[in-house]
């Protein structure tokens, strides 16, 4: 099993963004993940990361590291966002490498904390993140924000 940097395997940017786009995206928003995976692979600033968890050439997860998850807590950075385990390969920990790797990216990177949003409780707690109050989105909803301390 690997945990690939799509910036450090630039061939994969197609198929990650068909991925997180399947997984994440509405109608309105395929071309963000398009434009975000692209304009990653050639950035000069350390953020966006877009990671995939891959075995044997298949896509079992993804997530991304980014500056701001649509949410107004803009004081927070950077966020863990677009976590994704493939429904087959839940109940594994696959979702735990996955952040465990985006964690030590963010502290790889300088970052002293990450911080995400979520309508979910009790999931991330048992990886060590926060609860951090409530961000609300621009369109409208509220989500309640988690941080981590790395």
């Amino acid at each position: 099993m690997d945990m690939i940097s799509v910036r450090q395997a630039p061939e994969l940017a197609l198929r990650a963004i068909a991925y997180f786009q399947r997984h994440w995206a509405t109608a309105e928003t395929l071309m963000m993940y398009e434009d975000a995976i692209n304009r990653s692979l050639g950035a000069a600033n350390p953020l966006p990361q877009w990671y995939l968890l891959m075995e044997n050439d298949q896509i079992l997860g993804c997530a991304g590291l980014i500056t701001n998850d649509f949410i107004s807590r803009g004081e927070l950075y950077p966020w863990l966002c677009a976590l994704y385990v493939e429904e087959a390969q839940r109940g594994r920990g696959y979702g735990a490498k996955l952040i465990e790797h985006v964690a030590a990216e963010t502290r790889r990177l300088g970052f002293p904390q990450l911080h995400l949003c979520t309508d979910l409780e009790g999931y991330y707690e048992r990886s060590g993140f926060v609860y951090n109050g409530l961000g609300y989105h621009p369109w409208g909803e509220s989500s309640r924000v988690y941080s981590r301390v790395l």
